[in-house]
């Protein structure tokens, strides 16, 4: 399922009952918290991992991966992403069936590794069960 309602505020792309969690793993500075939302283009490159939200309502922190090889942690503005327009009038879209499952750092270290956090998103898809049935 796909969010489809405009984001011009970006109200969609973070709905409400997720904010409080953005909001509490931001005022946790040196803590390594597991993402909370993927946001992602819809047409083409762009994927984003958000483990936070600063206290501006607009600050997102977290694993950013533009299809360029090399995905970092960093900061990227809501509204800007947001304001987005993409083509056919799409726009910037919220995985709703997305499980952080690990924490940031490890995302961090196997998107690095594969050189895409779409790749590692479909290893942590695979591992991340078996792990369970381990554990």
């Amino acid at each position: 399922m796909i969010d489809t309602e405009p984001h011009d505020d970006g109200l969609v792309l973070i709905p409400d009952a997720l904010r409080p969690q953005l909001a509490a793993n931001a005022a946790e500075p040196d803590g390594d918290p597991i993402p909370v939302l993927k946001l992602f283009n819809p047409t083409g490159p762009g994927t984003w991992l958000i483990t936070e939200l600063d206290s501006d309502g607009d600050t997102m922190f977290g694993l950013c991966d533009l299809d360029m090889g090399s995905p970092e942690l960093g900061s990227v503005s809501l509204r800007e992403l947001a304001g987005v327009t993409l083509p056919f009038k799409l726009t910037i879209e919220r995985d709703v069936h997305f499980e952080g499952r690990l924490p940031i750092s490890r995302w961090a270290e196997i998107a690095r590794r594969c050189g895409s956090l779409r790749e590692a998103e479909q290893i942590v898809r695979a591992v991340a069960p078996l792990r369970s049935l381990l554990a």
